[in-house]
């Protein structure tokens, strides 16, 4: 006997119970209709009819009324439509008795209406007279109480019938209902206890079969199903038997080890937090962790053409780009800063992603793939962003007081509190000194403030590149002098002007040059120099200092960032708000220097052809 037949008879002795059950619900609803029809046919129209009895016969009261006006009798008139209505709603309380005592107020009714015509029709024949006003209220008004009383006695008498068959419909319903349900519970508890023991027992070799298959999905490939019968289970039980077989003899081989090793490799990667994608050196999506499926998307199924179609389109981006990167040879991609982070809205919000990838290799050290990790860099923008409103905060908070200050201590410096002593003024032109120094970090603050919120503007114009260099060397001449130090210049001739705002790339060069000469020592020189470079032109200030390590060049331009053995009063936000100024020009910065040697710092910035160029004419 199949599975299938064996299920099949389980579940005839609930099918039964369930057939049973509905035969009895079947009868209880027709008993209920039944009595809900009768309801319907022995009184509900009798009712009816005596209400519409009651209105026909208060309009044929108001026609009566209006002989009472003159001029508005209806003496002649043709008899209302109002007798014919009550005719015919009488006639149907006539034919539908059902009731005892229906018979004597159906016939009071009658008496009472054909009293009612006949003093209503002497009225119509009086209309207008004296006499009228008379007889309407002897004879008409009081036929017409009698008539509406008599309804109302018809109405009383099947609505009392109605209230008295609706409750005892009601307990037939209640008693009904008291049937169905110990039915049901009869018949379910029956045919349920049946079909759970036929069921029970025909699928009783599947305990053993589950158990089985747990064992070998643990790695226990010895374990075997013990089931007898020539049925679809025991069919079932071989199978698995077979594969517990060959899973055993593979896990011996060589494949298999390295199966358990891409496991556990892939293990790994679930175990990050953050979406890492792997892909392989045609660029294609190898493996994803289970971050990168729930928070980027990435779907990697047979059914989905590109398992990237789902990931935001800036995210997808940027793996593009990383992948490009590695997979081309160009080695391992790191970001800069917190500024490489891409956005991706969620449901919970924003959600910032900083991109790292590291090339795969072989054997051979030849790229077969590039491994892509999405660091969640969320919470940490949220504190950068945090501290840097509260940097502004607290900058723009001192520049009132501080203003104060200055002007104070410049006030006493100038004798207008009266006379200093040597020892007073010594003292004042230090108070003045660091109070300068601590407007320049404020300026520097707000400076940084303003260019991270997108508020600072540029005003572009053509300038010529010597003239940049020339106003930026006059500001630190004296600083440069008083250190000892030399400042040079080295401009090419004829360089093409660049569209630049003068004052935003005036504070950039004077940044690089005062720094360059607080790192020069006495007798050290500083060089100013501008040249060509590929459709920009690049400006260069070079010092003769003790230069930078490696392992500093890489962060020197982040915000607040101090070098080791650095001379203080600096708030290490100069070189972070050049490199902001020299990207929104649209150029790029950067340094090169060597232990020793001194360092270079450089930018470029986008030139314009001279008028009169081929190019300009193009």
């Amino acid at each position: 006997m199949s599975l299938r037949l064996k299920l099949l008879l389980a579940l005839v002795p609930l099918a039964v119970a369930l057939g049973l059950l509905g035969l009895l619900a079947s009868a209880t609803t027709a008993s209920l209709g039944r009595q809900s029809s009768a309801i319907l046919k022995d009184n509900y129209r009798s009712v009816l009819a005596a209400q519409r009895m009651k209105d026909a016969v208060e309009r044929l009261q108001d026609e009566a009324v209006l002989t009472l006006v003159p001029g508005r009798g209806l003496a002649g008139s043709a008899p209302p439509a109002h007798r014919a209505h009550f005719e015919a709603e009488l006639k149907v309380a006539e034919g539908n008795i059902t009731e005892s005592g229906e018979v004597a107020a159906a016939q009071r009714v009658r008496d009472a209406w054909s009293r009612y015509q006949e003093r209503l029709d002497r009225l119509r024949t009086l209309a207008g007279s004296p006499d009228a006003r008379a007889l309407f209220f002897d004879e008409v008004d009081p036929a017409f109480v009698a008539v509406r009383d008599a309804a109302d006695g018809v109405l009383a008498i099947n609505q009392d019938a109605i209230v008295r068959k609706s409750g005892q419909a009601e307990h037939a319903v209640d008693r009904l209902n008291r049937t169905v349900v110990a039915a049901s519970l009869v018949a379910l508890l029956v045919g349920g206890v049946l079909s759970i023991m036929m069921t029970s027992r025909v699928l009783q070799p599947l305990e053993f079969l589950t158990r089985t298959v747990q064992r070998v999905g643990e790695g226990d490939f010895e374990a075997r199903v013990e089931v007898q019968g020539h049925d679809e289970i025991a069919s079932l039980a071989a199978s698995v038997n077979a594969m517990a077989t060959r899973l055993s003899d593979y896990r011996r081989s060589s494949l298999g080890e390295l199966l358990l090793a891409q496991q556990a490799t892939q293990a790994a990667i679930d175990s990050l937090p953050d979406p890492v994608v792997v892909f392989d050196v045609g660029g294609n999506v190898l493996s994803v962790n289970q971050a990168a499926e729930t928070q980027l998307g990435v779907a990697l199924e047979p059914s989905v053409g590109d398992p990237l179609e789902r990931v935001d389109a800036s995210l997808r981006a940027i793996l593009q780009q990383v992948r490009t990167h590695v997979l081309g040879g160009k080695g391992v991609y790191a970001p800069a800063g917190f500024d490489d982070a891409v956005r991706m809205p969620t449901g919970e919000g924003e959600r910032y992603y900083l991109p790292r990838a590291t090339p795969v290799y072989d054997e051979r050290g030849s790229i077969t793939g590039a491994t892509v990790l999405l660091q969640d860099v969320t919470r940490l923008r949220r504190v950068d962003e945090l501290r840097n409103d509260l940097v502004a905060t607290v900058a723009h908070e001192f520049r009132t007081p501080l203003t104060s200050l200055r002007m104070a201590i410049h006030l006493c410096i100038e004798h207008a509190a009266g006379p200093l002593t040597d020892k007073q003024a010594d003292l004042l032109y230090a108070a003045r000194a660091d109070c300068e120094r601590l407007q320049r970090m404020v300026d520097e603050l707000l400076d940084v403030s303003r260019i991270e919120s997108g508020r600072i503007e540029l005003t572009r114009q053509p300038v010529p590149p010597s003239d940049l260099v020339a106003d930026a060397i006059d500001a630190p001449r004296g600083f440069a002098g008083d250190r000892g130090v030399r400042l040079d210049t080295a401009v090419v001739p004829d360089l093409e002007n660049v569209v630049a705002d003068r004052e935003r790339l005036d504070l950039v060069l004077s940044n690089l040059i005062s720094n360059a000469i607080r790192h020069s020592s006495d007798g050290g020189v500083v060089t100013i120099r501008a040249l060509p470079l590929d459709g920009s032109v690049r400006f260069e200030v070079s010092d003769t200092g003790p230069g930078i390590a490696p392992e500093h060049q890489r962060i020197i331009f982040d915000k607040f960032v101090r070098l080791p053995g650095a001379p203080g009063g600096s708030a290490g936000l100069g070189l972070s708000i050049s490199k902001e100024i020299v990207i929104a020009h649209g150029g790029d910065i950067g340094v090169s220097s060597a232990l020793g040697h001194g360092a270079t710092f450089w930018f470029t910035i986008p030139s314009i052809p001279a008028p009169g160029d081929d190019a300009s004419a193009a």
